[in-house]
């Protein structure tokens, strides 16, 4: 299913509509359908998610607020704390020796909310299921899959062709259930480790409701209700939180949060940003496309008023990228700058022999905050080039992976975001950057991004033990990337995240998730 109606804007007009965005937002109607239905009660937390949560499994769904509701069901051998670095949950060890071998204990006394324990044999299929399934976010993190070699009931080693440096953080995203009920495919029931379980679920509509799960090996959390509500619209979520019929929201726009700043009921709470969000290219363009240029991509790129989009639309809330992936990750390099020249633009063009080009937006609704508004302006700043734009807007849970896979249709540019779910530059690029024929062959790779030499670079950054020596390889590979001119624009938010005073600050973590059994209720 898709929409879009263009409206009959200027870019000027257009670009100050991002002033007075939160305004329309807030005073809009709860929508009748998917939407908060009456406040939650006394001791149960009510989120609500701007993307419909179609599983609690990951494999292939992973966007943030999803995170957070997967990993309060089930849970990894690690997880990534609030400094960014591993923390171990369903394993008290996991030691790296100098032969590149992983060996790791699961922790005495894991088990399932129906009271079986954990076994090794879980986490090894739970990793083999997860490298079977094609299209997966989490399998792209990973240069190899690794294999599992049990020890005893409770240790296993974790195997690869060439070592993995980071494998302790990698493994944080690999959530584990039992083996005799996991399968090659997202879960939409079954038992986990966590601190809450699944009493309600409606796929098709986004709906959950989770309870404390009594038998939970860990501390317990305090909220003894979960409610999980798929609230697509930000006019929606922002009424509702204001209401008290929804407790905690993300993912809404800049000027939004700043309304709700400051008024009484409601805080909000804003972390610097792991999450890259790039109009990235179609890298599947046949030798002799204009778009196969790099050199045209770049001409392109300077279309694009990067700082009128951040302060008129984003509000300043966001920084435009200066590389390849996001500043704060470890290992991010600066190696250069989006310059907004319209002038140049076509005067590059024309000497690239470039005329009435034609681009092909996608997107999916709610990929990240504005988004109609930033491809609306797109459009106009592309068109003052004498470039025609068209876009094309998914809704979530349409069929946007098989156009971004190019099983369905062809497209040029992106709206694309990119977390960064271990606070490592390294996953950023080996996820999206790494590509080779082989993942070609089952799409995949990133966009079709398939570069074998910076492949290979990453490669030898991910098994470098050495912290220095590893981030030194990656600022390497990060200028290769960047010349290659991979994107339109791109940009880096902050993460921003409202919620009710009745809930305790949530530990907002960088990634833009939080721990829900550490939540807490006030009063």
């Amino acid at each position: 299913m898709t929409r879009f109606t263009p409206p009959i804007l200027g870019r000027r007009t257009l670009l100050g509509l991002g002033a007075g965005l939160g305004a329309g937002l807030t005073l809009g109607p709860l929508t009748a359908c998917a939407g908060p239905t009456g406040a939650p009660g006394p001791g149960t937390v009510s989120l609500g998610l701007n993307r419909s949560l179609v599983s609690l499994d990951n494999k292939l769904n992973q966007f943030d607020a999803a995170v957070t509701v997967q990993r309060a069901v089930r849970q990894a051998l690690t997880n990534i704390g609030r400094d960014l670095k591993p923390e171990l949950v369903l394993a008290d060890r996991f030691d790296l020796d100098e032969s590149g071998v992983w060996t790791v204990r699961l922790r005495d006394g894991v088990h399932y909310s129906d009271g079986t324990p954990v076994t090794v044999e879980d986490v090894a299929t739970a990793v083999r299921y997860y490298g079977e399934v094609s299209g997966s976010f989490i399998v792209g993190l990973f240069p190899e899959m690794p294999t599992v070699e049990p020890v005893d009931d409770r240790t296993f080693r974790l195997h690869t062709e060439r070592p993995v440096a980071v494998l302790d953080y990698l493994m944080a995203n690999i959530h584990i259930t039992p083996a005799a009920a996991n399968e090659p495919a997202e879960l939409s029931g079954g038992v986990g480790s966590g601190p809450y379980v699944v009493t309600r679920a409606n796929s098709g509509t986004g709906e959950y409701e989770l309870a404390r799960n009594e038998r939970y090996w860990g501390p317990a959390p305090s909220v003894h209700g979960v409610r999980v509500r798929f609230v697509p619209e930000e006019s929606s979520r922002v009424v509702g939180l204001r209401s008290g019929e929804l407790d905690v929201i993300d993912s809404i726009s800049p000027d939004s949060a700043d309304q709700l700043d400051g008024m009484r009921g409601v805080r909000i709470q804003r972390s610097p940003g792991t999450r890259i969000n790039q109009l990235f290219f179609n890298f599947r363009k046949p030798h002799g496309h204009p778009l196969a240029d790099p050199a045209v991509r770049q001409a392109l790129s300077y279309a694009i008023d990067g700082r009128a989009l951040i302060d008129n639309v984003l509000t300043g809330s966001a920084q435009q990228a200066e590389g390849v992936v996001p500043a704060a990750l470890e290992g991010a390099a600066r190696t250069g700058a989006y310059t907004y020249d319209p002038r140049q633009a076509r005067q590059r063009l024309d000497a690239l022999g470039v005329r009435d080009l034609e681009v092909r937006i996608i997107w999916e609704t709610g990929e990240f905050a504005a988004d109609s508004f930033i491809m609306e302006a797109v459009q106009e700043m592309l068109r003052d080039i004498g470039v025609r734009a068209t876009l094309r807007q998914f809704e979530p849970g349409g069929d946007i992976l098989q156009w971004r896979q190019g099983r369905r249709g062809d497209w040029d540019v992106l709206g694309n975001g990119y977390g960064n779910p271990t606070g490592l530059a390294l996953t950023s690029l080996q996820g999206m950057y790494a590509g080779t024929p082989e993942r070609e062959e089952t799409r995949d790779t990133y966009q079709g991004f398939v570069f074998p030499e910076i492949a290979g670079l990453i490669s030898d950054a991910t098994a470098e033990p050495d912290r220095d020596a590893r981030n030194l390889l990656l600022t390497d590979v990060q200028q290769r990337i960047w010349d290659l001119w991979p994107c339109l624009w791109a940009f880096v938010p902050d993460a921003v995240l409202a919620h009710r005073t009745r809930v305790a600050d949530p530990p907002l973590k960088p990634v833009n998730s939080y721990d829900l059994a550490a939540v807490r209720m006030e009063g």
